[in-house]
């Protein structure tokens, strides 16, 4: 029995796929070992969102061969998609895979041992049909992610993803709610939607059928107690899709709206298709809507053209939304992307500077949202033990310990919120 290690960079997406090959391989009689013992095959899920991810990807492949200098070492995914030629150059990578060939890793695998066949990566814009792996059942702690969408057509102008993963392809709704029902009967009470871009779910179907028919479609699963939505570009959030969401009581009120820029003139650049003035009323709509919601968002600081003027106005929108969270990034250039053309690039010391001052307003704004919820009573579904404390999760997406002298793990908790720290909640049981 051959051993095999996986190891995983980037988004909930990579993830899902690196569970659904581990699952192939254990169906093919393969040994499934840490990524830090021995092993006959190492497996690196790369990822190429920046360029720290494009290095994190090269290290883990050097160090999986210095672990065992005889094994195969297999590269898959967006960073070998996209630069093939780099990866070429790399004599520690036996076999390179694509995106498109993650579901069919072991007969690529086997067909190279046997054959010392080549790489396979094909031309993602090709193809057409979403690359379904079945029922995967991919946790993260006591929730189950999903899979339901791969690729993007949005073509912002910094980002290298739609190079990497192709169209939009959907994944049949049928396929989507056979792996729901059969966590449900698993007891995972959690799912989170997830996709490339999730917002763009059933596009490609002939049939009028959209995200949101997806969700109240998982909305009728017994077993199921919340539905949480992955990141989500904010103009999927309109009117229509409001009116209809707000009728499943399953939905976790915490939404990840991809903001990117809080200035006009950088979202033009960026490619981002909304305005501050749209992307602000769909925050006032959802707080109407969700008086309890909590809202984060990612943003990019340094983009090519961001004077201080332009990051000043996005501080001052920040401040004026009060975003729970905020994942900041720094610029990071894309070779291939048209952002990697544009003059004025920002230097790194002031995209530091940029970064740190985001940063700040994000711990002041979760230590104002932390204080606000002193005194309220909520249901935190349990994910783990820490020493003395349970730990979970309220459906907005608080996190919240508190000591039970039950176990609770994978339960509905209602818990008093009594006092908070800068990262969390701590309460008491009062079930």
């Amino acid at each position: 029995m051959k051993k095999i290690a996986f190891y995983t960079l980037g988004c909930k997406v990579n993830q899902y796929e690196t569970n659904g090959m581990i699952q192939r391989f254990i169906q093919h009689g393969y040994q499934i070992v840490e990524f830090h013992e021995k092993a006959d095959i190492y497996v690196v899920n790369t990822c190429t969102v920046t360029n720290i991810s494009d290095r994190k990807s090269r290290q883990i492949l050097r160090r999986a061969k210095e672990s065992n200098p005889k094994a195969i070492i297999v590269a898959v995914g967006c960073y070998v998609q996209v630069a093939k030629e780099q990866i070429d150059q790399m004599e520690e990578i036996d076999l390179c895979l694509g995106t498109n060939e993650k579901k069919d890793i072991v007969e690529h695998l086997e067909n190279y041992i046997q054959n010392s066949a080549i790489d396979k990566i094909d031309d993602v814009f090709q193809n057409t049909e979403y690359g379904d792996f079945g029922n995967v059942t991919y946790t993260e702690k006591i929730r189950a992610v999903i899979k339901v969408q791969d690729g993007c057509d949005r073509f912002c102008s910094y980002c290298l993803i739609p190079y990497a993963r192709g169209r939009v392809r959907s994944r049949r709704p049928e396929s989507v709610i056979s792996e729901i029902k059969s966590i449900a009967q698993e007891g995972i009470k959690e799912v989170v939607v997830t996709g490339i871009h999730v917002a763009s779910y059933g596009k490609d179907f002939k049939e009028n059928y959209q995200l949101i028919d997806l969700l109240e479609e998982i909305n009728q699963i017994d077993g199921i107690e919340r539905i949480r939505l992955g990141s989500v570009e904010p103009l999927l959030i309109d009117d229509v899709f409001l009116v209809r969401l707000q009728k499943l009581e399953k939905i976790c009120h915490h939404f990840h709206l991809s903001l990117q820029s809080g200035c006009d003139e950088t979202l033009r650049r960026m490619n981002r298709r909304y305005t501050t003035k749209q992307f602000s009323e769909i925050v006032t709509k959802l707080r109407e809507v969700y008086p309890d919601v909590i809202l984060t968002t990612d943003m990019i600081v340094g983009f090519p053209g961001e004077t201080e003027k332009e990051f000043e106005n996005t501080y001052y929108f920040l401040k004026k939304v009060k975003f729970y969270k905020m994942h900041v990034f720094k610029y990071s250039m894309r070779n291939g992307t048209k952002a990697a053309e544009m003059e004025n690039q920002v230097l790194d010391l002031k995209k530091e500077e940029r970064s740190k001052k985001l940063i700040a307003l994000s711990e002041e704004n979760q230590k104002f949202y932390h204080k606000k919820w002193v005194g309220e009573m909520e249901q935190v579904l349990v994910e783990e033990k820490d020493g003395d404390f349970y730990k979970g999760h309220t459906g907005n997406y608080l996190l919240v310990k508190f000591k039970s002298n039950e176990d609770v793990i994978n339960q509905l908790v209602k818990v008093r919120i009594k006092e908070f720290t800068e990262h969390e909640l701590i309460g008491e049981d009062v079930t």
